[in-house]
């Protein structure tokens, strides 16, 4: 997975008046916490924004005071009307011990019942994984090429020996489902497989009745000869 490193400073003073002046300065009062102590801290606003708005997923090498961390990003709050960052709570993470983590899911190619006129169900965009740092992978790729209408990949058929979902293995991640539009063409189709088939029972009909009176007058063509002989 992707590191982004951000620069920092220790905040010397916590509190809500502290934290709001922090913030009509531009910095983002956060907290690291998950390691032998918890580190409060702030940083520019500007510094969070890859991170922040962003559908992928990183890694945070901290330098808080020349003091390095490696974490995650685990909370933030936004202010409820301009959308501001408040507040980042960040979790320290080692190589040898597991984390969890919210990891993006990404669509591979275009699949068949879509051509056919089906309608793409993504229906989970994320999926939460645990695992070791270095075998949590930056997304997980699913191939979406083979799938017809009513065919749906599930949790179960992304299993991974690296890493684990934290999620059901009956739970969709993507499928196609039947269309509007599909069903009427199929139904189209049946009605002119039937209709073909009305015809040339017609027709069929039509030939046999011509050829039963043609067998009819010739008999009686002949019963007129015998009585006029």
């Amino acid at each position: 997975m992707k590191t982004l490193a951000i620069s920092a400073n220790i905040r010397k003073s916590v509190g809500k008046s502290d934290s709001k002046a922090l913030r009509n300065q531009g910095m983002v009062p956060c907290v690291l916490y998950g390691g032998e102590k918890q580190v409060c801290f702030y940083a520019e606003t500007n510094a969070f924004r890859n991170l922040v708005y962003t559908p992928e997923v990183y890694f945070v090498e901290l330098n808080i005071d020349n003091d390095k961390y490696k974490a995650i990003m685990q909370d933030i709050q936004f202010h409820p009307v301009t959308d501001k960052i408040l507040h980042i709570d960040f979790l320290e993470i080692f190589d040898d011990k597991e984390v969890t983590i919210s990891i993006p899911v990404t669509l591979k190619g275009l699949a068949i019942g879509v051509r056919n006129g089906g309608n793409l169900l993504h229906r989970r965009k994320k999926i939460i994984t645990r695992g070791l740092p270095s075998n949590l992978p930056d997304a997980i790729e699913v191939n979406i090429e083979e799938l017809k209408i009513g065919d749906f990949i599930y949790i179960k058929d992304l299993k991974s020996d690296n890493y684990t979902f934290l999620a059901p293995d009956s739970s969709v991640v993507v499928g196609v489902k039947t269309a509007r539009g599909a069903i009427e063409d199929e139904l189209e189709e049946d009605n002119e497989e039937d209709n073909e088939e009305e015809s040339g029972s017609d027709k069929s009909s039509e030939t046999a009745s011509q050829s039963e009176n043609k067998t009819d007058n010739g008999s009686a063509k002949e019963e007129s000869s015998e009585k006029q002989e």
